[in-house]
């Protein structure tokens, strides 16, 4: 493999790494309903996608009346990392394409989340990752704004000792990829036609340098970036 014309390549997990965005929404979708806001997973997941649930808590309080605890949070949480155990699978490609950006970075990758860490390791564990990611793992959780803000991002690439601007970002929704461009990143999308990513088009029109559908296709992407 080529070398990559990159300091540091971050990757987002959910929707990149791991298939959990339906798993995880369909908890929401049943938890929503039990405090009376009825909605579909789809609907859910257009809703959701890219966003952390406590970051949306004034927006389900509107809907339901329930003020949205810590408690109700961490039952969501506990609900949701139990699913998961039970169901998620990687994305197609994932892994095989992890190992090899790890070898060719001499292991400058991380992980960047807007997820809560115990659920990133879970996932990255469930999927036997988390050995390419150990000690390079970053929550939204753990920073003073999640995305859309750049703060996890400029986080990750700090801990590489990398700037942000001469790193790579993996995304799949807009959401995040707003936070690998408000850090100065080149922002790649990962846009399959499955359900649970944003669209190709809403990816462009959002500033990112290159839309690709399938994740055999990033290792060879990233090589050849310095020719564009």
């Amino acid at each position: 493999m080529s070398p990559i014309p990159f300091d540091a390549i971050l990757f987002d997990c959910d929707g990149v790494l791991v298939d959990s965005e339906r798993i995880t929404h369909v908890v929401l979708t049943q938890m929503l309903g039990e405090l009376g806001w009825t909605l579909s997973v789809d609907e859910a997941m257009r809703i959701f996608v890219g966003k952390a649930v406590k970051d949306e808590a004034a927006r389900i309080e509107a809907h339901t009346g329930f003020t949205i605890t810590d408690a109700w949070l961490e039952g969501f949480r506990a609900r949701r990392n139990e699913a998961l155990e039970r169901d998620l699978v990687e994305i197609p490609g994932a892994p095989a394409t992890v190992r090899a950006v790890h070898a060719a970075m001499n292991g400058r990758i991380a992980v960047a989340s807007g997820a809560d860490r115990r659920k990133v390791e879970l996932q990255l564990r469930k999927v036997n990752l988390l050995d390419c990611f150990e000690g390079h793992i970053y929550s939204g959780h753990e920073t003073p704004r999640s995305k859309p803000h750049p703060d996890v991002y400029l986080a990750a690439a700090a801990g590489l000792g990398a700037v942000a601007k001469r790193c790579a970002v993996i995304e799949d929704t807009v959401t995040g990829a707003r936070a690998g461009l408000a850090a100065g990143a080149i922002v790649f999308g990962y846009s399959p036609p499955e359900p649970g990513h944003s669209s190709a088009q809403a990816l462009l029109e959002a500033g990112v340098a290159h839309v690709f559908t399938d994740m055999v296709q990033l290792p060879a992407l990233l090589a050849g970036w310095s020719n564009r």
